[in-house]
């Protein structure tokens, strides 16, 4: 089994917001796939689905962004999940908008989510799809940047890259994480 967890805040209030685009590959892949997001246990709403005879999970953390980690932890402790099998999609300043990022492994950086999972995990052993929304502009708080809703151009080469991010995370269930970084950490 896989988990595929998109990191995000619940609630309308956070609905296309740059801190949700992880929440909102999730939801692209739930559509893709054919799978409703319906399912309330260990801290998240949850939907499968078969790819082959490996079974993946979709996984959209109720517990706001900055302890996303119980979710993650409680669903993997139960289903007995590898960290090597649980993908999280999160957004991340450090990277231009748009762009997207594929890694096998690594520390948190400056995201609380990540934080929250590395520590509830004790691993950095996991892969990520991170999607680039950039930097806080001079002068503004970095916690109302990710909270803004997305907009301009700079919002359409984001939404672009939660699409590729769903297609990303299910490229790493069905062909490893090498290939899937091969073809689409590709600079925009």
């Amino acid at each position: 089994m896989f988990l595929i967890v998109g990191l995000g805040n619940p609630g309308p209030r956070y609905a296309d917001t740059r801190h949700n685009v992880g929440f909102m590959a999730v939801d692209a892949l739930a559509k893709a796939k054919q799978v409703l997001l319906n399912k309330a246990e260990h801290f998240g709403l949850t939907g499968d689905y078969r790819e082959g005879a490996e079974r993946i999970k979709l996984v959209l953390p109720q517990t706001f962004m900055n302890e996303s980690g119980r979710c993650v932890r409680a669903l993997a402790d139960y289903y007995k999940v590898p960290s090597e099998q649980i993908v999280v999609i999160y957004d991340d300043v450090d990277l231009a908008p748009g762009q997207l990022r594929i890694r096998p492994k690594g520390g948190a950086g400056t995201h609380n989510g990540m934080r929250s999972v590395v520590g509830h995990l004790g691993t950095t052993d996991f892969p990520r799809v991170r999607i680039g929304i950039g930097e806080s502009p001079r002068g503004w708080d970095l916690a109302d940047y990710v909270l803004g809703h997305l907009f301009g151009d700079d919002g359409e080469a984001v939404r672009t890259a939660v699409g590729q991010a769903a297609k990303a995370a299910a490229m790493i269930v069905s062909d490893g994480v090498d290939l899937a970084m091969n073809r689409m950490n590709v600079r925009r």
